[in-house]
């Protein structure tokens, strides 16, 4: 294995780990709990983990043409205001996004990785995407909106992500 690999497989392990920490989180929760928000203007804990697997669909069905039909799905999650307030749903939504990505990463050769997307909205993405940005930019996502969750649930005194060290 490269050294290339061996930081890919890393990183992706570390992300892994970062979901499963997201997932005990949600778990536990009741709709009234996935409803709770830290103020009537921002997003409630369900909002947030739902708009997770949207974002992750988006990325991979509607950027780079990945995940088939189930992608496209959940890259609708949230567009008509329908927010699942059902943890069960919510994680089901969180594992397949994370298996599918997972396959289809796994199967990515070094050329694969070099592979570019034109970014066609007017935000603070580059013009171009490539493969490797996007995967990190849906990880520091994907830890963003974690953290916000676990803010939340710590202030309503409900167990939020516990991370190991």
């Amino acid at each position: 294995m490269s050294q290339d690999q061996q930081m890919i497989q890393a990183v992706y392990q570390g992300w892994h780990a970062y979901q499963e920490t997201l997932i005990k989180a949600i778990s536990p929760l009741t709709a009234d709990q996935l409803k709770m928000r830290s103020a009537p203007d921002l997003l409630s804990v369900g909002e947030i983990a739902t708009h997770i697997v949207k974002n992750r669909a988006v990325w991979f069905y509607f950027i780079m043409g990945e995940g088939g039909k189930e992608f496209e799905t959940f890259g609708r999650w949230d567009v008509y205001g329908e927010i699942s307030t059902n943890a069960k749903e919510i994680i089901l939504g969180l594992e397949k996004t994370w298996n599918t990505m997972h396959e289809i990463i796994s199967n990515w050769r070094p050329e694969d990785w070099k592979k570019t997307f034109p970014d066609e909205d007017d935000d603070n993405t580059p013009d171009v995407l490539t493969r490797p940005w996007i995967v990190w930019h849906m990880i520091e996502h994907d830890i963003h909106h974690a953290g916000e969750i676990s803010i939340m649930l710590g202030s309503f005194g409900l167990q939020g992500l516990k991370l190991s060290g």
